[in-house]
């Protein structure tokens, strides 16, 4: 099978249709609402933390990486011993965040960023592929299905038409060109290993270049995972039969759909804050403050440093605030190693039910 070369971008065909363009109606709207509802939580970080770690997790498993969430938070409290898998989605969640902030310095996704967002990923810096070799397979037959551009210089080549695509405006609706970025990257497939998830990542940064949502909270992986078999097939179909249609209309269909699921689960966090707030200034009004309350959904598990840093009290102190909040059923005491870990039952639970 000989290598595909995707077409250069901007594409040379209309591919805004009637049905695409009423689809970008209500992706776009249920986007919308999702970042006006992002601004009811107090601590962005809030929701940074866990839906970052939400996304690392589901975009890791698209790669049959998989792990659990009580793994994942015990890692990303520096927990010992956890698992290569978890290790995985950790890079993802750094490699997420490192992009995040790269583009909110530069206002620009360039290519030395992407590399670098993939090296974290990786943790190696083999960078964009100089060996050719590399082609893709259907995982039940083993069958080659696709075989990528395989020259070095070709792949630059692409690559910088991608970035000047990513960064320069055109007439095309910003969820579209999201979906011609993804395929194209996808496409291109520059890295040994990685790309599924980078590309991912590229999705997510987009949006946030385009101004369409402040914070890094809408990720697709989600949507990908239940319908995982309909993602790699409409990526084989603008391949082979140059059906942007159907694969845009899958993209859209993506942003509209964790829009509303995520806006639902910012909506029950939000409660879950408020009836925690109300519970403890009428039970324990003596130890309430609103920084306590955001501390105690900062992170489903709560040690007792987070309550010492962020509220400047003595250890003594903190353990007994979170001995009397876990005497009130918010929190339950466990024993990690040689250390004591607070779970915020509701938070942990909603967070495990992810996005449904």
């Amino acid at each position: 099978m000989h290598p595909y070369i995707p077409p250069t971008l901007p594409l040379d065909k209309e591919v805004e249709t009637k049905k695409i363009l009423k689809k970008t109606i209500s992706a776009n709207r249920a986007l919308a609402k999702l970042n006006g509802v992002a601004k009811i939580i107090p601590n962005r970080n809030i929701l940074i933390n866990s839906l970052v770690l939400q996304e690392a997790k589901d975009s890791s498993e698209i790669e049959n990486i998989i792990t659990t969430h009580d793994e994942l938070y015990r890692a990303d409290l520096d927990i010992k011993h956890i698992t290569q898998a978890t290790k995985e989605v950790q890079n993802y969640k750094n490699a997420l965040l490192k992009g995040y902030e790269l583009i909110t310095e530069h206002k620009l996704l360039l290519q030395r960023h992407i590399v670098e967002i993939q090296q974290i990923l990786e943790q190696n810096s083999a960078g964009v592929r100089r060996q050719s070799g590399t082609n893709l397979k259907n995982a039940r037959t083993g069958e080659v299905v696709f075989v990528p551009p395989q020259q070095y210089e070709e792949i630059v080549k692409l690559l910088a038409n991608l970035e000047r695509y990513i960064n320069e405006p055109n007439d095309l609706d910003p969820l579209v060109n999201m979906a011609i970025i993804h395929y194209q990257f996808e496409t291109i497939h520059p890295f040994y290993d990685g790309n599924g998830r980078t590309g991912r990542i590229i999705n997510i940064l987009y949006l946030i270049l385009q101004e369409l949502l402040e914070l890094p909270i809408l990720y697709l992986s989600n949507y990908i995972i239940k319908n995982k078999s309909d993602y790699y097939r409409l990526l084989q179909e603008v391949r082979v039969k140059e059906n942007w249609e159907e694969w845009i209309l899958y993209m859209l269909d993506g942003v509209e759909q964790t829009s509303i699921q995520t806006t639902l689960l910012i909506n029950d966090i939000s409660t879950m804050m408020k009836e925690t707030k109300y519970t403890i200034r009428e039970k324990l009004p003596k130890i309430y403050s609103k920084d306590l309350i955001e501390i105690l959904f900062f992170h489903p598990y709560t040690k007792i440093e987070f309550l010492v840093d962020g509220l400047g009290l003595h250890r003594e102190t903190a353990s007994k605030y979170l001995k009397s909040i876990e005497q009130l059923g918010i929190l339950e005491s466990i024993k990690m190693g040689r250390g004591k870990y607070f779970v915020n039952k509701r938070l942990f639970e909603r967070l495990k039910k992810g996005l449904s």
